[in-house]
């Protein structure tokens, strides 16, 4: 609550980085706690000086398309707390004392007191090069990470992936850097920023080593199967409606700052790729990390076998570890999925309403898909462009949008939902309504018309949504199967089929839509972390 408050004040005054007083102190007992947890060597190495964190309400400083987020920046962290208190009193600085921090009810406390018994100069050096050694790691592991998304994946403007196995190499890859990749990937696709770990991603481990690839498998609110066409050297990567999933429509707030916004946006793009540039150079190659093929157990005893821990503080952080793993009761896994859907909003995608999209507004749906519509009052011949070889006599003046009695008219408002069988089939079957001088009894039957309510426009409405079903009906082909149950769909207030804008169908001229496949939290972030 407290980040989502930030992140709110910081897009409103235009704050896109904002400095956060994390200390050394706090990196020990994060590293204590999360080792008293059974994290593995990426959660061992903490905080990152720099990171990135992506609001689960939608609000953009730097545009939908070009959405940094906030970076999280963490100057003080070779600080420690006791270094912190001489800078205030030698600045004759005051400082507040949250007393909370004093109460054995929180994990964390329980640590810091422990911390200070056994907290010598020593102690403390190598604890921290512990945490060094594992943020190398980690980094090694995130370039890793970084060249199989850009060598072995591709991401589809229609929302779903496809993982090139041939060149992944799955077998070559080390587990721990694979499984980060196929999080990453999971994580991205159905922007459901969960952890995958344990048996989950022992599963997907199991299923992406298995080449050729030929079934397929639900995990993490994704479905993975052969991409067509492949013969299992591919593997599809879409959304599973079926699986609990971010809310599914949302209002879009747009924050407009001009000339400022694009200086704010350059500045921000020149942050992250120097931080890049410099956790690049923190790891040179393989030789340089400690702990790639190490389990969580087995950190502490490898840092003493490599000399950066003495027996002293190797046996210190041992006690400090068992003290806290007998206090920690683990939650079930009922009781950590319940939590994790009321904390950040999730529900299963189901086929009851939305809330209205007013023309002329925008929404996230999904976490993914950016919907914009609206409706023109006067389109010119031009507007049919895109039907130019349906040998449809449009004549050459404007044409009034007068679709009243069609299933746009004016005052509509749109209620969006994902894509079900019944969407493409009544595409294929309204494609094949024919059009007999302005005859369309098949139309009529299908969108419930009486006769009386078409009238001449109407009807050329109508033989406008009848060849834009069949352009739909062929870029649908090109889409997998499987990866259809993502694609959004407007729908009117009684549930008629008005637009389905990622494969170009809409049922009137007049109509305005857009769906830009564009995830809230872009590949890679949510949880990244550059030095």
């Amino acid at each position: 609550m407290r980040y989502q408050a930030f992140q709110k004040v910081c897009a409103q005054h235009q704050i896109g980085v904002l400095l956060i007083a994390h200390h050394a102190d706090d990196q020990a007992e994060l590293f204590i706690l999360r080792l008293s947890r059974n994290s593995g060597v990426i959660g061992l190495a903490g905080m990152p000086f720099i990171s990135q964190v992506f609001s689960t309400h939608t609000y953009s400083l730097g545009g939908v398309s070009n959405n940094h987020g906030l970076l999280l920046v963490r100057p003080l962290m070779n600080f420690s707390k006791q270094d912190m208190y001489k800078i205030c009193l030698g600045g004759n600085q005051d400082w507040v004392e949250d007393p909370t921090n004093r109460s054995l009810l929180f994990a964390r406390n329980r640590i810091r007191m422990s911390l200070r018994d056994v907290s010598s100069s020593i102690f403390k050096s190598e604890l921290q090069a512990v945490i060094l050694a594992c943020r190398r790691t980690r980094s090694f592991i995130n370039q890793v990470c970084c060249k199989l998304i850009n060598q072995a994946m591709v991401v589809k403007d229609q929302g779903y992936a496809i993982i090139d196995l041939e060149i992944l190499s799955p077998s070559k890859v080390e587990d721990i850097c694979l499984s980060k990749f196929l999080s990453l990937v999971l994580q991205f696709i159905s922007q459901r920023y969960r952890p995958v770990r344990g048996s989950t991603s022992k599963l997907l481990l199991d299923y992406i080593r298995t080449f050729p690839c030929k079934n397929s498998l639900t995990a993490a609110g994704c479905y993975l199967c052969p991409a067509p066409g492949s013969k299992g050297t591919k593997t599809l990567v879409c959304c599973s409606v079926d699986c609990p999933l971010p809310s599914k429509m949302e209002p879009f707030h747009a924050c407009t700052f001009g000339e400022q916004e694009h200086h704010i946006r350059s500045e921000l793009e020149q942050i992250i790729a120097d931080a890049k540039s410099y956790s690049d150079h923190l790891v040179l190659d393989e030789s340089d990390v400690h702990f790639l093929n190490v389990t969580s157990e087995l950190v502490l005893t490898e840092a003493k076998r490599l000399g950066i821990l003495s027996e002293s503080t190797y046996r210190s952080i041992l006690l400090l570890q068992r003290e806290e793993t007998k206090r920690f009761k683990s939650k079930t896994e009922t009781e950590l999925s319940s939590d994790l859907e009321s904390k950040h909003g999730f529900q299963s995608v189901n086929m009851s309403r939305s809330e209205p999209l007013q023309p002329g507004h925008a929404c996230y749906f999904m976490s993914r898909f950016f919907i914009t519509w609206k409706l023109n009052e006067e389109i010119s011949s031009s507007a049919f462009s895109e039907e130019a070889n349906c040998d449809l006599n449009l004549g050459l003046e404007n044409w009034q949008c007068h679709c009243r009695s069609c299933v746009v008219g004016h005052g509509m408002v749109a209620e969006v939902r994902h894509m079900i069988e019944s969407d493409w089939l009544y595409l294929a079957k309204f494609s094949k309504c024919l059009s007999n001088s302005g005859k369309f009894q098949q139309q009529r039957d299908l969108l419930d018309y009486r006769a009386d309510q078409i009238p001449e426009k109407i009807n050329r409405c109508l033989d406008y949504a009848r060849l834009s079903a069949q352009s739909a009906l062929l870029s649908l082909k090109s889409i997998p199967a499987a990866a259809r149950g993502g694609i959004p769909v407007l729908v009117n207030h009684k549930g008629l089929l008005i637009s389905i804008p990622s494969i170009g169908f809409k049922h009137c001229p007049c109509l305005v839509v857009s769906a830009e496949f564009k995830p809230r939290v872009p590949l890679g972030g949510g949880h990244s972390s550059f030095i």
